[in-house]
């Protein structure tokens, strides 16, 4: 699976700690494995956010990112639920 990221996404990934974006690469090798899996909670979102999917991170934050197609993901954003929906 390839992912590559838009500036927002690189942006806001330089400003977390060491320890979320471990968990991260953590949640990114099961999403590779399994893009269904329950831990990911991986759901597609509506109104000003349609087109795009959301999976959790941590239970705080979230990525946001669009499936290209099946073996392409382009990671959008990562936040905190209140950063990225509010």
């Amino acid at each position: 699976m390839k992912f590559f990221t838009h500036r927002k996404f690189d942006k806001a990934f330089k400003h977390l700690s060491a320890k979320q974006k471990e968990k991260f690469y953590k949640q990114i090798e099961i999403f590779s494995q399994n893009k269904s899996d329950k831990r990911l909670n991986n759901h597609s979102l509506t109104g000003k956010y349609l087109g795009y999917r959301s999976m959790n991170v941590t239970s705080d934050l979230r990525v946001f990112f669009e499936e290209i197609n099946s073996e392409t993901i382009k990671l959008v954003n990562i936040g905190t639920h209140s950063q990225l929906y509010g």
